[in-house]
């Protein structure tokens, strides 16, 4: 394991130069304190965990001081935003710091957000606060805990400097990890300024970096596409069997690597609702639980239409057909081990929906309704599980079909089978805003233990029974916009 001085610093993105980014400086927070470190995340970059406890790690990630081998760049992108192409976006509060280089040869960006403004932070302040910033981090974390593909987050520093947007609030700053940061917008900035070198260049350096197969292909960005596609359709197959609300699926905001990104007014599922609108500032809907789906596809397309100078449109469209059966298939196959079922049957899309439809019709907890299924056999947990059901002879009718398809194999291998895939612990609102009322206050320790909590979310933690409870009314109806 590795010091903070020791770290290799190999910083392919910046090499590309100044089309693709801006030479930026972090502007410092005042009094940086360390709120929360993951030593997972550590642990990427080669890290002793024993590194966070030193003044230089909280200087270091909030813009204090810098490695010398550090190149920070602010990259430039575009982007859909709520349906509308918004022609120059960029990284208007966060830095690419550099690249690190870990022992076994992967890289990882250091992404610094809420470093001050930048050629890209329009008419914004450049900063973050302390409520977004524990909030991106415990999602990072967490999502990855629960076999959801994720950037992650190293620490969150906090700080006396104030920030101001629906009130006065504590600045902060949050470290996240990604191997890249290249999003959809960045290829829709090339393409719609009609930079096809540089575009052409861009997918040279994203294709090699981080798809190197694709080269073996006879079409490399054809291949690049159906990757970049099949991976986002696994991640949005478990955002959905988990519940996850992303809030803000603009297309600056899709990872060309498939992963969670760019965090904003997420949410959990509580009770079962597919109409479920997390972000208050969504009127429309547009990225609602049961849109998720479609929009990915959506921004898929957007991506396609920005490789249309390199790639067929014919060859692009047989791709984008292939979008719903992958997701379809990811889907179910989740759902079913979700249900504890070994095998495939052609009606267990049928079983699935029509228990999700008396979910909805009831406001049955998502979270807790898998769980609890798996903890008994499938005939006592139906039995126990059917008084939080109005329709109690539509409950009984799923039932039954749901013990003859379960079959009555050995307890022991059932439940080990179903708490290995239905969490214990979810991230709920109400627990990460009790988290961070307590930081605002300068006690790190709740935000700290919830984050300890929720790594190991499928494990019964004792003394931790607290944050598996239902949710109390006033936490499933909080109120999440995209401000930050």
């Amino acid at each position: 394991m590795k010091t903070l001085a020791e770290l290799t610093f190999d910083n392919r993105f910046a090499r590309l130069g100044d089309t693709f980014s801006t030479e930026v400086l972090p502007q410092p927070l005042a009094d940086p304190q360390l709120v929360v470190a993951s030593t997972a995340a550590m642990a990427l970059l080669d890290l002793d965990s024993s590194q966070a406890d030193d003044p230089l790690f909280a200087e270091l990630f909030s813009g204090h001081k810098l490695w010398s081998e550090a190149e920070p760049r602010a990259m430039v992108y575009s982007g859909h935003q709520f349906g509308s192409y918004n022609p120059r976006l960029g990284d208007g509060r966060g830095l690419l710091l550099g690249e690190v280089r870990n022992e076994a040869g992967q890289h990882w960006d250091l992404h610094l957000k809420g470093a001050g403004k930048t050629p890209y932070s329009r008419m914004g302040d450049g900063r973050a606060v302390l409520r977004s910033s524990i909030r991106e981090f415990l999602a990072s974390e967490h999502l990855h805990a629960l076999g959801i593909p994720s950037s992650r987050a190293l620490c969150v520093t906090s700080s006396s400097t104030p920030v101001y947007r629906e009130t006065r609030e504590r600045g902060a700053m949050l470290l996240r990890l990604a191997p890249s940061h290249v999003r959809f917008g960045n290829f829709e900035f090339f393409y719609y300024t009609k930079q096809h070198d540089a575009l052409k260049q861009l997918l040279d350096h994203v294709i090699e970096c981080h798809f190197p197969d694709c080269l073996e292909h006879p079409e490399p960005y054809h291949s690049f596409f159906r990757e970049v596609l099949e991976r986002t359709a696994g991640m949005i197959a478990r955002w959905q069997a988990y519940g996850f609300c992303h809030g803000v699926m603009n297309t600056d905001n899709m990872s060309i690597l498939g992963i969670t990104f760019d965090f904003g007014p997420y949410a959990f599922l509580d009770d079962f609702d597919a109409h479920f609108i997390c972000n208050h500032s969504d009127d429309g809907g547009r990225y609602s639980y049961e849109n998720q789906v479609p929009i990915a596809h959506w921004n898929l397309a957007a991506l396609a239409q920005a490789l249309t100078p390199f790639v067929e449109v014919q060859a692009l469209r047989a791709s984008m057909d292939l979008f719903l059966p992958l997701y379809e298939a990811a889907w179910l196959d989740l759902m079913r081990k979700r249900l504890g079922l070994i095998d495939a049957r052609d009606d267990d899309k049928e079983l699935i929906q029509r228990l999700l439809q008396l979910m909805q019709d009831s406001s049955v907890d998502y979270t807790r309704f898998f769980r609890e299924l798996g903890d008994s056999p499938a005939e006592q947990s139906v039995r126990r599980l059917r008084e939080d059901f109005l329709d109690l002879a539509g409950f009984d009718a799923w039932a039954a079909a749901y013990r003859e398809r379960a079959g009555n194999g050995p307890q022991d291998e059932r439940q080990e089978r179903m708490h290995a895939v239905n969490p214990r612990y979810i991230l709920r609102n109400y627990l990460a805003q009790q988290a961070i009322e307590a930081a605002e206050q300068g006690d790190f320790t709740p935000v700290r233990e919830l984050h300890q909590v929720l790594s190991r979310p499928f494990d019964d933690q004792p003394g931790m029974e607290r944050y598996a409870e239902r949710p109390p009314e006033w936490g499933k109806h909080l109120e999440i916009s995209c401000s930050s």
